[in-house]
């Protein structure tokens, strides 16, 4: 494979007939590299990137870099490494495979979307109406396909605060008082890539499930 230097420009106008121009070239250095893609074929290399924001939308510019390597012997080596790397880690497993018992970050710091479906099983699941339930426990939020219906609420205001089901006096102890009825979004949660796990708490700990949540009817919405 033939590399041409800056020097060489002239020269290879001369022989091949094809104007070359150096001031097209961008010779600035590669930094704050974005994203590295491999192909069969090509590595491309996104760096540079720049957002300019404005109040209706953000302009984003990058530079990339794109090389087909497969005839540059030393390129075929470095990126055969890095396979080789990739099959060596394949079965590395995350540090987060499971939740540490009673940990319950996730019921503060997120907001279950709930479904209809999800409304009328903890209804069933509580004995209460559909409605009743809508009432008491989601903050109402119906989406443009009609699915979600809102999210369950938080004991205050407050969203950072914790989910209304969630029970237990701290973490460790914590536990969901209608974890059979739960939601979807609730039950398809995993830890995996989860940022905040409590990591205080020993995956090898137990902890003792009290009892389930049960609606007050004296502290019912608009009574």
């Amino acid at each position: 494979m033939e590399t041409i230097d800056l020097i060489g420009l002239r020269d290879f106008t001369k022989r091949t007939g094809q104007a070359t121009h150096p001031e097209l070239l961008d010779t600035r250095p590669m930094q704050h590299v974005n994203e590295i893609e491999i192909t069969e074929e090509h590595i491309t290399i996104t760096y540079d990137e720049q957002t300019t924001r404005f109040y209706n939308l953000n302009e984003i510019n990058k530079r990339e870099w794109v090389y087909k390597y497969n005839d540059d012997p030393e390129m075929v080596k470095a990126i055969g490494k890095v396979i080789d790397l990739a099959r060596k880690h394949l079965k590395d497993l995350p540090e987060n495979v499971a939740c540490p018992p009673g940990c319950a970050e996730c019921c503060s710091g997120y907001e279950p979307f709930v479904s209809k479906a999800d409304v009328q099983r903890i209804a069933d699941h509580l004995g209460m109406t559909y409605t009743q339930v809508m009432d008491e426990y989601v903050v109402k939020r119906p989406s443009a396909d009609g699915f979600h219906v809102g999210w369950l609420r938080k004991v205050t205001d407050d969203l950072a605060d914790n989910c209304v089901f969630l029970m237990g006096s701290k973490s460790g102890r914590y536990y969901c008082g209608i974890y059979e009825a739960r939601p979807h979004d609730c039950a398809d949660f995993t830890p995996i890539g989860c940022e905040d796990v409590d990591e205080t708490l020993s995956h090898r700990g137990t902890y003792k499930v009290g009892a389930a949540f049960k609606p007050n009817p004296r502290r019912r919405r608009g009574h």
